[in-house]
């Protein structure tokens, strides 16, 4: 039988309906850029499109960072510019888990959420914004929704953190250590892989205590079992790195405190498995203010232990952060810490001059340092590093390095040797540029440097 010809009014009818679309921002480090990630999976999934500007989202989340008293500001700022520029809004993130600032300050917010929160978040979008009727999930890619370049991803192997350094509020807002199924990680690890993913970069509030919530526990990954430990999930990561990692897939290792375990690694990076490369939030050098930061390791003998580990694996990169100005530290802790920066020649090392973090237990502290000395501080100290730095990076020329693409534009490329983590290190100016791709390795030969960067030319 011939169908009837629609009238107007059932053409509007029968026309599919637009799917709703959900704004993002996203603000603070990768272990909350990997929540984002997590939550536009979700929205993905569900139907919902992913608008880029504000005025073509139906409302907008914004993942906010809540540690020192400059990310607060930012986010706050930015909640108020969606709320000015779309009006719906949903927050979320370690902001959302300081009490009532986010209310406080804009009452007009949808839902307020804390940190790791894609259920409750996903409940609030839904309250306010129904999801379409139909699924989409063969639209998402195994690996899903990547906030990063296609050719490297974080890779979150924990939440939370048991320790409680006076100076940190992260366990208050994140909670206590919850470690994720090693077989998952590994999933999710082989995905990124399939998915032309040619970094890895794991992070974790403490990397190095991974599996200790769940006391090591063997779980299973491609039928055989493996221990929730971080140095066997260093080897199994290794394993999809094929013969080489440092032309197949890289593996870094971010926040890893030095406790004794940490040793196990460092062959493993000799050998090729993993990338030479330790982030090591040291933060001081004085037996007093360590023990003053309850930082956990504080008793280890960090100089011997870098030594060593240089011993086993000679082209070991070295990250770390320090904290200057903590209440109490006195001019003999500052020499104290200068003298260990000489000694360490650390790669790679970031300074911050102490901030007093609501609810943070260092404020409590007596002897407080006056702002001025403070930045007098930081300045001694990261002239010193840029001597260390630019010295070790002079080594390197004449060297020749495999390295990994990031952009390619007439100017010249810009890549990143196996010493660089991107956002946080140097970078590697290459040239010329016309045979190098993004996302592709390269091989180069070092020919100048400065205090952190270096140019090369493509090794014949």
């Amino acid at each position: 039988m011939k169908a009837a010809k629609k009238t107007a009014p059932e053409k509007a009818r029968a026309r599919p309906k637009a799917a709703p679309k959900v704004g993002f921002v996203s603000l603070g480090c990768p272990k909350a850029l990997v929540d984002s990630e997590r939550i536009l999976t979700q929205l993905r999934a569900e139907g919902y499109l992913v608008a880029p500007t504000y005025e073509g989202a139906d409302l907008v989340v914004v993942n906010t960072c809540g540690f020192i008293d400059a990310a607060v500001e930012e986010s706050l700022d930015a909640i108020g510019e969606a709320l000015a520029e779309n009006g719906s809004v949903i927050v979320t993130g370690c902001l959302g888990a300081k009490g009532n600032i986010v209310k406080q300050t804009h009452p007009r917010v949808l839902a307020v959420t804390g940190p790791h929160a894609t259920d409750e978040v996903m409940n609030a979008v839904h309250a306010h914004l129904p999801q379409p009727h139909d699924r989409y999930t063969d639209l998402i890619p195994p690996q899903g929704v990547k906030l990063t370049p296609r050719h490297y991803a974080y890779l979150k192997i924990a939440e939370g953190c048991n320790h409680r350094c006076t100076f940190c509020i992260i366990p208050s807002m994140r909670g206590d250590l919850v470690s994720r199924p090693i077989g998952d990680v590994m999933q999710e690890a082989e995905n990124l892989v399939k998915a032309g993913v040619k970094e890895l970069l794991v992070i974790s509030q403490d990397t190095s205590a991974y599996g200790v919530d769940i006391k090591y526990r063997t779980g299973f990954w491609r039928g055989r079992p493996l221990r929730t430990r971080m140095t066997d999930l260093a080897a199994a990561l290794g394993g999809l790195a094929g013969k080489d990692a440092a032309s197949g897939v890289w593996v870094r290792l971010h926040y890893v405190y030095p406790y004794p375990h940490v040793d196990e690694v460092i062959p493993l990076m000799a050998e090729g498995k993993i990338l030479p490369y330790l982030d090591v939030p040291f933060q001081h050098a004085s037996p007093r203010i360590l023990k003053a930061m309850k930082r956990p390791a504080s008793s280890e003998n960090n100089l011997a232990r870098i030594k060593s580990w240089r011993q086993i694996c000679p082209g070991l990169t070295i990250r770390s952060t320090f904290i200057v100005g903590f209440p109490g530290e006195t001019d003999a802790d500052f020499e104290q810490l200068l003298e260990f920066l000489e000694a360490a020649q650390l790669d790679r090392v970031g300074c911050f001059a102490y901030s007093p973090v609501d609810g943070a237990k260092a404020n409590e502290l007596p002897d407080h340092v006056p702002e001025e000395i403070k930045e007098e501080r930081k300045a001694r100290f990261m002239t010193l590093q840029e001597k260390i730095s630019a010295a070790r990076l002079k080594h390197k020329i004449g060297s020749t390095a495999t390295v990994l693409v990031d952009a390619v534009s007439a100017k010249g490329a810009i890549a990143r040797s196996t010493a660089d983590a991107p956002e946080i290190d140097g970078v590697v100016h290459v040239k010329p540029s016309s045979a190098l791709k993004a996302g592709e390795f390269a091989t180069v030969r070092v020919t100048r440097s400065d205090k952190h960067d270096l140019w090369a030319e493509l090794s014949p």
